[in-house]
């Protein structure tokens, strides 16, 4: 850690995920999709009437370090919700490919508050990258509908319902602005994925980090970049425990008959190497 460039590196994986401070509490709102219809009205309005006060109704949260290096949290404050674990693994792909000379850009699918590929730039500054870019693609509107005719596995899927997932394309490029990252190398694919990602400027990958939750944004991720993917970068999945997702890796790997092992590296997050 005597190394400036890792010592960098470990500051902004702890600032992006907020370890270095305490929690705040979860404002009662945030799940009320989830609750029964009549808990469901009274956290409503109780959050309704605080609102009208100047007030907000929190729940209070007490996270040990290891549910924090694992992202199994509900972060306010952090720019990212995915933990160390996952950061840790992020910048050992890209260092890897980059060490390797594994050609291509890279680029998540979902990015939230875009602190997955604010790592992914300062990886790039760190290393004097200057001839790769970061794609960032997402709707900045949450995630969609399910479209049962065409993804039946979707179906009574809420997470378009979870209005915290929506974060907007302001709020993401002021958060790249904050770590002094926003600029050239960063390529903003805003859209819904089955319209931008098969239009994307760059003919290759080396990491590609999919983090969809849906069967359909899963699947549509991977048909239009993993045949960019140079061989020997890297693909990893965020949602590999949620069953869609994990139906949607599956088929895709079948499908293409992908037989690189898939390795884990926390209880969500999973990833694994192109071969030739």
């Amino acid at each position: 850690m005597s190394d400036p460039a890792a010592l960098y590196l470990d500051l902004i994986k702890k600032t992006l995920a907020y370890t270095l401070w305490d929690e705040p509490g979860v404002p009662i709102e945030t799940f009320n999709y989830n609750r029964p219809p009549l808990r469901r009205a009274v956290f409503s309005a109780m959050s309704w009437v605080s609102r009208r006060l100047g007030l907000q109704v929190l729940r209070d949260v007490h996270y040990t370090p290891e549910q924090r290096a694992n992202g199994a949290v509900m972060p306010m404050h952090a720019h990212t919700m995915i933990g160390l674990k996952r950061l840790d693994n992020l910048q050992f792909c890209i260092e890897d490919a980059l060490a390797n000379g594994v050609p291509g850009d890279l680029i998540e699918t979902g990015v939230w508050r875009g602190g997955a590929c604010i790592l992914m730039r300062a990886v790039l500054a760190a290393h004097g990258v200057t001839d790769r870019r970061v794609f960032v693609a997402d709707s900045f509107a949450g995630l969609p509908p399910p479209d049962v005719s065409s993804y039946p596995k979707d179906e009574g899927d809420v997470h378009h319902e979870q209005l915290f997932l929506e974060v907007s394309r302001r709020e993401v490029e002021e958060n790249f602005r904050l770590y002094g990252l926003l600029d050239s190398q960063v390529v903003i694919l805003e859209g819904w994925f089955k319209d931008t990602l098969p239009k994307a400027p760059t003919d290759a990958f080396c990491v590609m980090r999919l983090d969809g939750d849906m069967y359909q944004s899963t699947i549509e991720a991977l048909a239009s970049l993993y045949p960019r993917l140079s061989p020997g970068g890297y693909c990893i999945i965020d949602d590999y425990d949620i069953p869609r997702c994990r139906e949607a890796v599956e088929d895709y790997r079948s499908d293409q008959r992908i037989a690189s092992p898939i390795r884990a590296i926390d209880q969500s997050g999973v990833f694994w190497q192109k071969r030739d």
